[in-house]
């Protein structure tokens, strides 16, 4: 039996289920858009967790530099950040992004994976807060800064 405010899959969860950042990173970047782009689990600990965009060809922006483009940098924040709220909760609460600020500090290495880190660092009933950074291997050297927030579309975050 479905309520109404809550979609099918998500209510089969079973009760005392705990979110498994790495696990719930291979389902997600499995398929769809992170799947194309190549994410893969790095790491994660209290509040954040880590992907790596591997650099491919195909994600160049501009041929004759060898830089990422944009986008990909973009997803790679916003699945990262996005992430870092469910490592924070320990449950898996559908949301969306509301808000996602990206600041390009510079062009990331061509040839060189780009790690984006994300860290929740405050949960409201329905809002998220998160931060993190794109590196391409010094974290003190980043690639970019994001800042943003997501609004659970399906239950609470506390």
């Amino acid at each position: 039996m479905t309520t109404p405010d809550r979609p099918p899959a998500f209510t089969a969860l079973p009760p005392g289920f705990e979110f498994d950042p790495e696990r719930g990173s291979r389902l997600m970047t499995r398929h769809g858009h992170g799947g194309w782009l190549g994410l893969n689990y790095h790491a994660h600990g209290d509040g954040w967790f880590e992907l790596e965009l591997p650099w491919r060809e195909e994600l160049v922006g501009v041929t004759e530099t060898g830089v990422i483009a944009s986008g990909p940098i973009i997803s790679l924040m916003d699945n990262a950040t996005s992430m870092s709220v469910w490592t924070m909760t320990g449950k898996f609460v559908p949301h969306a992004t509301l808000d996602l600020r990206v600041d390009y500090m510079r062009g990331a290495v061509p040839g060189r994976s780009v790690i984006g880190h994300g860290e929740c660092y405050k949960l409201t009933r329905t809002i998220s807060f998160v931060r993190g950074i794109a590196h391409d291997g010094d974290p003190d050297d980043p690639v970019a800064h994001v800042i943003g927030t997501f609004m659970a579309t399906h239950g609470s975050y506390l």
